[in-house]
């Protein structure tokens, strides 16, 4: 709960930084800041108008879930590394650029974290380096979309998501395959819980003994020594921090973006219902959850307002 509600202000930081304050007065609209720049070329957001983006964003949701499942039966481990990898970097190299960007050489530093944080996460894995990780990256990956979305692109999209999540791992199952398989090579997108033995220096994340879980879309898998891993996917920490952030570029020009900050408690109780109410070794979608909190604290942002 605590590394979730990390996570997603953490993020809000990272997404706010990104928020040219300045433009936006002058010109009455939302204007978000540039994104730091890769040899030179600063990285591009999408061009998409807000009323189409829960299509384009399911479409890369569909698109990624092909290619993963691709990867996962004609590749070797190392595909998925590497493509973990990249991601890993970009991800934390914007949202390490909001740290770092009243610094000298900003891009270079917020890059070295970045890369020395990816290589620690993917080939010397542990609990630790991983949950931090975690907590930082989805701020980066919100960054560069929450310009082409605003709340009822959100809601429409929070509700596809919560109908594919239900769907893939309720009736096809491969959310399970996808979660499991990034287990067994060493890796993972979203918060990992180990509880009981730990061998914080294994570089094996997982076994391949009996194991079950609170919360998440899938059974914990143990990791070496006997220990039981309890896992939120990264989809489950974005997608509400994407909600909160539609929120924030909202109600920006009205000096209300704080109303932002009351969406996450009401996620955070949704998703401790689901792991005070949900039974172990039992595989959840956590989406609907989470969407159901967006929408209750939503409700109360348009209360406060």
């Amino acid at each position: 709960m605590v590394l979730f509600l990390a996570a997603q202000y953490v993020g809000l930081f990272v997404v706010n930084s990104y928020i040219d304050y300045g433009a936006s007065a002058e010109q009455d609209t939302f204007v978000a800041g540039n994104l730091p720049s890769i040899a030179g070329s600063p990285i591009e957001r999408p061009q998409v108008e807000a009323v189409w983006s829960p299509l384009f964003l399911m479409g890369g949701i569909l698109m990624g879930t092909v290619i993963l499942l691709l990867v996962l039966k004609f590749a070797k481990p190392i595909v998925w590394k590497g493509w973990f990898f990249l991601a890993s970097v970009l991800c934390l190299y914007i949202s390490m650029f909001a740290f770092t960007k009243s610094f000298a050489y900003a891009e270079w530093t917020a890059f070295g974290f970045a890369l020395v944080l990816s290589v620690w996460k993917i080939w010397k894995p542990n609990p630790i380096v991983q949950n931090v990780c975690e907590v930082l990256m989805y701020g980066g990956l919100v960054a560069v979309l929450f310009s082409i979305v605003n709340i009822p692109a959100m809601v429409v999209l929070l509700i596809l998501v919560s109908i594919y999540d239900a769907y893939a791992v309720w009736k096809s199952k491969h959310m399970i395959v996808l979660a499991q398989s990034q287990t067994k090579a060493g890796i993972f997108a979203g918060l990992m819980i180990p509880y009981g033995k730990v061998n914080m220096k294994s570089n094996n994340m997982v076994s391949t003994k009996k194991s079950s879980t609170k919360t998440g879309k899938v059974p914990a898998l143990p990791h070496k020594g006997e220990v039981k891993i309890a896992i939120l996917g990264g989809g489950d920490i974005a997608f509400p921090l994407l909600f909160a952030a539609a929120v924030l570029k909202t109600y920006v020009l009205t000096g209300q973006g704080w109303l932002a900050l009351v969406i996450p408690p009401f996620v955070a109780l949704a998703l401790l219902g689901l792991q005070i109410y949900g039974k172990k070794d039992t595989f959840y979608p956590a989406m609907p959850f989470l969407s159901a909190g967006c929408f209750v604290g939503l409700a109360v942002v348009w209360l406060l307002h």
